[in-house]
């Protein structure tokens, strides 16, 4: 399974939110650049990073997922705010292998369909962050009363072929898997899976390798220690 570490950006530094809650920060490193190259050396073979600030229209920190790109050697996937054509092209232009987009799937499917046309299924990746199975966007902080079985199933009539799975009530609390939730997704999505949102421990990466889940984002319970990356790559 691949075990992708999580950057996520804001005000310059890398941070974990507690379910989402940008006033709830943790800064692990005041230089992205530092946890990227950290991971990197860990054995990390993807990189996530999310541009907070630009999720939830509060900023932006380009600069800084530029000096990340510039920096490491593995691919890196960036989400965070891309919800336009244009601002997609900008961030594959940065360095990004690939961009993850949210809201755009859910509120505007059309420049989710021009963004496959122009850059393929490989570098455009869906990511439904969700209160257990009900869609939020706009960096987290708007219910939709879609469902992810229901989104799942357009966007890949659509030609998406990769899905990231968020369960926000859980992300970054350290309180584990729903895997009842997370089962219910595997059974929607025919596509590669990547799972996150709350990854605790060892127990619950071989919880999503039971489910059959081919990815997992973890961000927390590395930076704490609670799983060794080196054993997962």
């Amino acid at each position: 399974m691949l075990v992708i570490p999580a950057v996520d950006i804001q005000s310059g530094r890398a941070v974990r939110l507690f379910e989402g809650d940008p006033r709830q920060e943790t800064v692990y490193y005041e230089n992205p650049v530092e946890a990227a190259l950290h991971w990197q050396k860990q054995g990390a073979q993807m990189l996530h990073l999310v541009d907070l600030d630009a999720a939830t229209g509060r900023g932006e920190n380009r600069a800084v997922l530029r000096a990340v790109a510039e920096s490491i050697t593995v691919p890196l996937e960036v989400g965070g705010g891309i919800r336009s054509l244009e601002a997609a092209r900008e961030i594959l232009a940065l360095g990004a292998s690939r961009v993850v987009v949210g809201t755009v799937a859910v509120k505007a499917p059309e420049v989710l369909g021009q963004m496959l046309r122009e850059f393929g299924p490989e570098r455009v990746v869906v990511s439904l962050d969700a209160r257990g199975l009900e869609v939020v966007v706009s960096g987290w902080a708007e219910g939709t009363a879609l469902r992810v079985q229901d989104i799942s199933q357009r966007i890949w009539e659509m030609g998406v072929r990769t899905l990231i799975y968020t369960d926000v009530r859980r992300d970054g609390t350290l309180a584990g898997l729903d895997l009842e939730v997370v089962r219910e997704v595997r059974a929607a999505w025919p596509g590669f899976l990547i799972a996150g949102g709350g990854i605790a421990s060892d127990a619950d990466l071989e919880g999503l390798q039971t489910l059959g889940v081919e990815g997992a984002i973890t961000g927390k319970a590395i930076y704490e220690g609670r799983i060794d990356l080196r054993k997962w790559v």
